[in-house]
């Protein structure tokens, strides 16, 4: 690791969800040669800087006071400094502060530079093994419940799979509400990902409803909803056929036409319809020949 300074500009630095090794050596990189970081709590962002060894200028900067020190950090950016972004876990700027600093720096033509790194955004859609294109993020739900019903029946109107934080004291009323407007959707709550009570709840919305925790949930709470029953049997029927076109495939040598026509009997389904679904899953180019 070299001690140059960087060069000047805004530099989105995504921080561990979790466990304090979770870090890229770029960001490491960037923490320790940045002549600025402004984090969302530093007390937290000194954990990580002391694992890690590095000793740095810190301020100050999260939604209760970025207004204020917006225009300190303009100022170093404009004299040419490099100042680094931290927020307590993930990217800045997903449901973090940050868009307010980075549409200023835009504006002004000021570079802003994003080291990517841990999202518990795609951490917990990994891995709860739902579909995952397409999804929307909801972020964090509105804390009182005439909004957050409000949230989430337009969200019942998208038909994928859909991704929120949630506070913990305010799961269980969260949760209430998803299985009334959302249904029996299957879902899975990711809790402490990447640190030592990591924990994944799955079933469905009302299931989980019903099943409060023995103890008050503690740390970042994520929550994966899949999508309506349809769309779930869609995607596991492109799922199916991804596997068993090349396995009939084999089976027939080669022969797309004989594939199609081996496939389709497997599947009690006709060769035209076989055709036009590997077609929609990318699976078949479109070929008159076959």
């Amino acid at each position: 690791m070299t001690d140059e300074a960087l060069p000047a500009g805004l530099y989105l630095v995504a921080s561990p969800i979790g466990h304090l090794q979770d870090v890229t050596l770029r960001a490491l990189e960037v923490l320790a040669r940045a002549d600025l970081l402004a984090c969302e709590d530093t007390r937290h962002s000194r954990r990580l800087l002391d694992r890690h060894g590095i000793k740095a200028r810190t301020m100050p900067f999260h939604a209760h006071n970025e207004h204020r020190q917006l225009p300190r950090l303009l100022d170093a950016l404009r004299a040419g400094q490099s100042v680094a972004l931290v927020t307590d876990a993930g990217m800045p700027g997903i449901s973090d502060p940050g868009l307010l600093l980075v549409r200023a720096a835009r504006a002004e033509g000021i570079p802003v530079i994003p080291i990517p790194g841990p999202s518990a955004l795609v951490t917990a859609l990994a891995a709860a093994g739902l579909p995952t294109e397409p999804f929307t993020f909801l972020g964090f739900l509105p804390p009182r419940a005439g909004a957050r019903r409000r949230a989430l029946s337009e969200a019942a109107k998208l038909p994928h799979t859909l991704v929120l934080f949630e506070a913990p004291h305010r799961l269980c009323a969260s949760l209430a509400d998803m299985a009334d407007i959302l249904g029996s959707r299957e879902a899975v709550i990711c809790r402490e990902m990447t640190k030592i009570h990591e924990e994944f709840r799955r079933g469905s919305l009302p299931e989980l409803a019903a099943t409060p925790p023995a103890a008050r949930e503690r740390g970042e709470i994520t929550v994966v909803i899949g999508p309506p029953a349809a769309q779930t049997q869609a995607a596991a029927t492109l799922l199916s056929l991804a596997e068993a076109w090349p396995r009939a495939l084999s089976t027939c040598a080669g022969q797309r036409r004989e594939a199609l026509r081996h496939l389709a009997r497997e599947r009690g389904t006709s060769r035209n319809a076989l055709y036009r679904d590997l077609l929609a899953a990318g699976l078949l180019e479109d070929s008159r020949a076959d």
